[in-house]
């Protein structure tokens, strides 16, 4: 059954074959040859076709799952999961569960159509994203989704376009509040390490609050100091190769995350600096490896369990029909070596 006049009978007629082939082919099952599901899944958006979750006598047919679909990142370890997500994925299956539901978890390249790969076939009844790479080669993707009436959830990239289907933190915010304690450390020369553009939304927030913060004090924003990096540590060392070999003068470092603030300290080391006694160094995100890195890395905490929760219950309340709410969650600062400081988390 489907939205509108479009039933899978009419996909059926469309594509030439049975009703009983179109539900299998939309399910993604093996007895259906490759090229016949493709057929069959192009036709069903020529048409528009999705399934009428709010169909009265539907709702025993959900099939009471969750696709969590991560974004694939490079990393130094064989996972190509950047390891602040899997704290939220540990979590979202955690409340999940208490909700009465199963977690389907995949990779985001391995479906380019997520509309009919999860929900249309039935596989899962809503679907949360973790990561998003380049913002600017999914957004176009998840307007469709958003117009197609589907049920998802996104993890950071709260843009006005996701209204009611983006958590994230007050990464502005964040951006301020550990400039600012680098500024009363007595730094003046803060060097910032990541993307400042849309297509990597929480980094360009962080930067922002950056430049806020430095503005408010009476310091210039030094373009010298700002250098392109991706959320990877290779692409951290890299950038603190470029801004060693610029010449430029700095006194301290914020990366835009955690990943790319210990990828420029392992470059700061190799040249002798010593950290903090002549650069303070800080990050984003508290994933494991900043407590246990030497000297251990301040940072701005996201609490991952309230991220967790707030995406599930938000993704169930569409499920439910219920309008989504869009969220942001505070930051916390934890003061650790990297800064100076006596470690406070």
């Amino acid at each position: 059954m489907g939205s509108g006049k479009t039933t899978s009978f009419d996909i059926a007629q469309a594509a030439g074959v049975s009703q009983a082939t179109v539900s299998r082919a939309l399910r993604n099952s093996p007895l259906v040859n490759v090229e016949t599901r493709q057929k069959v899944k192009r036709i069903a958006r020529e048409l528009n076709y999705r399934v009428d979750r709010s169909a009265a006598g539907l709702r025993s047919q959900r099939s009471n799952t969750l696709a969590l679909l991560i974004f694939e990142d490079p990393t130094t370890d064989d996972s190509q999961i950047n390891p602040f997500f899997l704290s939220l994925l540990g979590n979202a299956t955690r409340f999940a569960a208490r909700r009465g539901y199963d977690v389907l978890v995949s990779f985001q390249q391995l479906s380019d159509d997520w509309l009919y790969e999860y929900e249309a076939a039935n596989r899962a009844d809503g679907i949360i994203l973790l990561g998003y790479g380049d913002y600017g080669k999914i957004s176009d993707k998840l307007r469709r989704l958003h117009d197609d009436g589907g049920h998802f959830v996104i993890w950071g990239a709260t843009t006005p376009e996701l209204e009611g289907h983006a958590i994230g933190c007050r990464n502005r915010n964040g951006g301020e509040i550990i400039t600012r304690h680098l500024l009363a450390l007595g730094r003046r020369r803060i060097a910032f390490i990541g993307g400042a553009s849309d297509d990597c939304p929480e980094f360009k927030q962080r930067f922002e609050g950056y430049c806020a913060a430095l503005e408010n004090e009476g310091v210039w924003v030094r373009d010298e100091l700002r250098v392109d990096a991706e959320n990877q540590e290779t692409s951290g060392f890299q950038a603190m190769d470029r801004l060693l070999e610029s010449g430029a003068q700095f006194d301290a470092v914020l990366g835009a995350s955690d990943l790319i603030a210990i990828g420029a300290m392992k470059r700061m080391r190799k040249a002798g600096l010593s950290i903090p006694e002549d650069v303070s160094v800080a990050g984003f995100d508290d994933i494991p490896a900043a407590s246990y890195f030497t000297p251990s890395l301040t940072t701005m905490r996201q609490d991952t369990r309230a991220a967790a929760e707030a995406l599930v219950d938000n993704l169930l309340a569409m499920i439910d029909g219920q309008p989504g709410q869009s969220q942001l969650l505070p930051m916390e600062l934890v003061v650790r070596g990297s800064c100076g400081g006596r470690d406070r988390g």
